[in-house]
């Protein structure tokens, strides 16, 4: 009996897990479908899932006829892709001087980081861009690169990652010969994998979906992102959805790509990084 009660309580997991998925992906599905419907088709108001009049002028616009669309697109790749380079180096390091160098002041360092985590970006947006007109970065790809650098969130979560890391491969790193920072890049590195890829998956993705910093700072048209660019699309009388949702789904597929590759990661730098304080 307790084996039956368990493949039930089993089987309406898997049924609700089904469910939250289904009502995930239709949205994502629709998107899709509008992207190949002619924008009369998808303001008309008639409730069709699949195009009745499908066209690829949609991709045609965007690719052909929008000069600045490849344009914003290199702005994104090399925004995002820098933003989560510099992210996994210097969060790492970071994260192992926390967890394993003795300095003065670590304790303080630590409990700063963990008190930036209380803190909501809406809070830090005007002192950040006074900061870079004072630099100025305004308009910049610095701008767009350098305040994004660090990451408090996964400072601490690499911290974790390294308390939990081994020790005794350290120290015998350390009896042959290797320095503090050799051990770090010779031994600690190659073993974190996991966590620097689940790292690299929310990165990439929170700087190449980010909105908020780039329609505060960026105001030449050919320094946008492309989530800026797609607002462009947007008018004050009409808005043209169906180059939204085409832009759209370019737009998602470097994030469906990476999050596809890293994902077998999760499970294993979920198991490294709740542990010890």
């Amino acid at each position: 009996m307790k084996r039956l009660s368990i493949s039930w309580v089993q089987i309406l997991l898997y049924l609700v897990l089904a469910l939250y998925a289904v009502f995930t992906i239709i949205p994502f599905l629709w998107a899709f479908s509008a992207s190949f419907k002619p924008l009369s088709e998808i303001v008309g108001g008639e409730p069709n899932f699949f195009p009745k009049h499908f066209t690829l002028d949609n991709y045609k616009q965007i690719f052909l006829q929008e000069p600045l669309f490849f344009r914003w697109l290199l702005n994104s790749v090399i925004i995002a892709t820098s933003i989560t380079v510099a992210n996994l180096l210097f969060n790492s390091m970071a994260g192992y001087a926390l967890a394993r160098l003795n300095f003065t002041g670590r304790r303080f360092w630590f409990l700063l980081i963990l008190a930036v985590l209380a803190v909501p970006v809406q809070v830090t947006l005007i002192p950040t861009f006074l900061i870079l007109k004072a630099f100025g970065w305004l308009n910049s790809y610095e701008g767009m690169i350098v305040p994004g650098m660090v990451n408090a969130t996964f400072i601490f979560m690499m911290r974790q990652f390294f308390v939990n890391f081994p020790r005794e491969l350290e120290e015998a790193a350390a009896l042959d010969g290797l320095t503090t920072f050799g051990i770090f890049r010779h031994i600690v590195l190659p073993l974190a994998k996991p966590a620097l890829a689940a790292q690299a998956i929310f990165v990439f993705m929170n700087s190449w979906n980010n909105f908020l910093l780039p329609v505060v700072i960026l105001f030449d048209p050919e320094m946008f992102t492309l989530p800026l660019g797609l607002n462009t699309f947007k008018g004050q009388y009409i808005s043209y959805w169906n180059y939204i949702m085409a832009a759209s789904m370019v737009f998602t597929l470097p994030v469906l790509i990476i999050y596809s590759f890293f994902n077998r990661y999760f499970i294993q730098s979920v198991k490294f990084t709740g542990g010890k304080g």
